[in-house]
């Protein structure tokens, strides 16, 4: 996955002429995700996830940030808004909203520009390789970090919003842990960017801390959509239950 933070330099190269982040292109991309996520491993088809989808629950957007949905963000090769994942999480969100049971909503930023960050030697050098030779101002870096404008308007009061501090998980120097503690949370819905960084770290994180994450295959994403198929098939393997934003509105038994 490193890859994809690696290769921002050329991503942001000949963006300029770029469509703007809508969601109806988001919409339209839906199918090669939905394809993407496999079929659930024997262990998990013993489980009644609706019955578990009825635990206290958190909700987690992680890293759906301007860097990577808009035309002029450091990680815009990837456009990722031509893709489905951020439709999805719409659909997951407004799903989750409805259930009494969802009882924490956060929105986890991973900034790539990490001049201020903590940081030990190979920290420096990864993170100088991302990001070094990009020309941004202060206020553009900060525009890259912001949540994308149709996830932006989901959020309530009450909600969490932080950014990510380790390499790739939320568990680590934030506020998440006692948030979950707090509120006796037992299932950790995701989605987000990058399946095979992110998202799988957390998925992992969440089950060595206790807890039952489902990942929501088409509303995550990986550098390159032909990656994506292997990244959820070895988090459902292993870490947790994959399943579609369709499949998530539908074992909280509403109609999508």
């Amino acid at each position: 996955m490193q890859a994809s933070r690696r290769d921002i330099i050329a991503g942001a190269a000949g963006i300029a002429a770029a469509s703007a982040l809508g969601a109806s292109a988001a919409q339209a991309a839906t199918g090669d995700e939905l394809k993407a996520i496999p079929e659930l491993a024997p262990h998990w088809k013993k489980l009644d996830l609706a019955a578990i989808l009825r635990k206290p629950a958190a909700f987690a957007s992680v890293s759906q940030n301007n860097s990577l949905y808009q035309p002029w963000g450091a990680q815009a090769g990837e456009k990722h808004w031509e893709r489905g994942s951020l439709a999805a999480t719409i659909k997951v969100v407004n799903a989750a909203r409805k259930a009494s049971n969802f009882k924490s909503f956060n929105w986890i930023g991973y900034e790539v520009f990490r001049e201020n960050y903590p940081q030990s030697e190979f920290d420096k050098v990864q993170y100088e390789s991302w990001t070094g030779a990009l020309d941004f101002s202060p206020e553009k870096k900060k525009a890259d970090n912001e949540l994308v404008p149709d996830l932006r308007a989901l959020v309530r009061p009450g909600d969490l919003e932080f950014n990510e501090l380790a390499l790739q998980t939320a568990f680590a120097g934030t506020q998440l842990p006692l948030e979950l503690s707090r509120k006796r949370i037992e299932v950790l819905v995701l989605t987000g960017i990058h399946t095979d960084w992110c998202i799988e770290g957390n998925a992992r994180a969440a089950r060595d801390n206790g807890y039952l994450p489902i990942v929501i295959g088409d509303a995550t994403g990986t550098q390159k959509p032909e990656q994506l198929a292997g990244a959820l098939q070895r988090i459902n393997d292993f870490f947790a239950p994959v399943i579609s934003s369709d499949t998530f509105v539908r074992l909280l038994g509403q109609s999508s």
